[in-house]
């Protein structure tokens, strides 16, 4: 073969052999074996980062190295806690997916479970402040190459909130947001403002309160503070130690699955500042003209979110037992007619246009129906009717000796808090038997008052 057709043949084998791009190198979340849960772990912080670009693929950043992050975009810092077992969260994955969906953002995930791992929950808290220490030279970077406080959002959970806290009192309470869902309460119960999260620890802080009674932290830490359910036990948690380890961890990690409901729209959660849960349910904290809209990821998106800066303030609202974890608000407002006082509850019946029947449970405590007095009761139920076809009301006395008793309603009116525009329902001269339901159509009210 002479030496032309050699580099012929050469250089038909240099065109046709394929082009291999280099492929990026995908990293999960550390999982760690049960035995490093008795050893324990040496903190080892990783930075997974994920964008528009690579929203199923995650790289790996650092404090010199920053990838594929683009400053001009929102940056998420996604802090877990403690890891006892060494698992990933099982929330993770679906938090992730839909905080890319919600907006197009760079989102880290901190992922220390190196450290978090451990059944010595005090060796993981002592690692929450070096956490945050290895933060902070992530965050300069980012402002060195073009990238603003005001872009940075830390969502920690349990530690991971007091971890966010730490990292933004380093920046003196400039970064944009901080959001903490069901922050860690044990071993930091108590503690001075420099070892928890504050409310000064960014421009808003807002905080998720779930299990207050157990895993989480009772008073405020933040410019806004939501209680759910009053904070303490959720519905459709175990309420005993049957429930095994659901009935542990439950509560605490319903913040985060409330949270992640929040980012789609799937209903709004309606909330109200209050003193009091007891005084939230009691309806004496729904008149106010600063309820807000809208609970979660996008209350930065509240056109009248500035009147966030008025609080710290305790804020309330309740949840079903299922996903999506909506309940729907009215105000039923009753003047009775009965010369003599009665005493006792109100179970409340809608039926919407569409077909949809909701109950709602009876008001705890039982109210003082007095001769044209009007009474305000808060009626929540769990799925939206729409416009309402037909309402039943049953009468329960609180005095249980008395064999015959009726409530004779001169007037109700029933009004929604969740969507205020839908038309005021009234209804006239209505006689409730003790214990039985009584159903009617009510009637648009000739003039809706607020």
């Amino acid at each position: 073969m002479t030496m032309f057709r050699w580099l012929a043949l050469f250089l038909c084998i240099r065109v046709y052999i394929p082009v291999v791009s280099q492929v990026p190198e995908c990293h999960n979340f550390t999982k760690l074996p049960m035995t490093d849960t008795i050893i324990g772990t040496d903190l080892v912080v990783r930075l997974l980062l994920y964008t528009g670009r690579n929203s199923d693929c995650a790289t790996l950043i650092n404090a010199t190295y920053t990838g594929l992050l683009d400053v001009s975009k929102k940056t998420i810092f996604l802090i877990h806690g403690y890891r006892p077992f060494g698992t990933e969260p099982n929330w993770l994955e679906n938090m992730t997916k839909r905080l890319l969906e919600a907006d197009k953002v760079n989102l880290i995930i901190v992922d220390w479970n190196r450290g978090a791992t451990t059944i010595n929950y005090p060796v993981a808290v002592s690692n929450t402040k070096k956490v945050a220490k290895s933060l902070v030279p992530v965050i300069r970077n980012i402002l060195k190459i073009g990238g603003s406080l005001n872009l940075i959002h830390m969502i920690g959970v349990s530690l991971g909130a007091h971890i966010s806290g730490f990292v933004g009192s380093t920046f003196k309470g400039q970064i944009g947001r901080i959001t903490g869902l069901d922050p860690a309460g044990p071993l930091f119960r108590g503690k001075g403002i420099e070892d928890r999260l504050d409310p000064a620890d960014a421009q808003l802080v807002d905080v998720l309160h779930t299990d207050t009674d157990a895993l989480g932290y009772e008073e405020y830490l933040g410019s806004i503070d939501y209680y759910a359910n009053g904070g303490t036990d959720q519905p459709g948690c175990p309420a005993t130690l049957i429930g095994g380890k659901k009935y542990m961890v439950c509560d605490h990690q319903r913040s985060v699955y409330l949270y992640i409901k929040s980012m789609n729209f799937s209903c709004n959660i309606t909330v109200f500042p209050c003193a009091s849960y007891e005084e939230f349910l009691d309806a004496r904290c729904t008149q106010q003209d600063s309820t807000y809209p809208i609970f979660g990821y996008h209350i930065d998106k509240w056109e009248n979110s500035s009147s966030l800066m008025r609080f710290p303030n305790k804020v309330f609202f309740q949840t079903s037992t299922e996903d999506p974890y909506c309940m729907y608000y009215y105000l039923l407002e009753i003047i009775t007619w009965n010369k003599n006082t009665r005493r006792g509850y109100i179970t409340v019946g809608l039926t919407g246009e569409n077909g949809v029947l909701v109950k709602s449970k009876p008001n705890r405590k039982a109210k003082s129906f007095k001769m044209f007095k009007e009474v305000t009761l808060l009626v929540s139920v769990d799925k939206d009717v729409g416009n309402i076809a037909s309402v039943s009301l049953m009468f329960s006395s609180a005095n249980v000796v008395e064999p015959k008793l009726k409530l004779g309603i001169l007037r109700m009116r029933l009004r929604s808090l969740t969507d205020p525009q839908r038309p005021h329902m009234c209804r006239y001269d209505i006689v409730l038997e003790k214990n039985l339901e009584e159903t009617f159509q009510p009637i648009e009210c000739q003039v809706q008052e607020m």
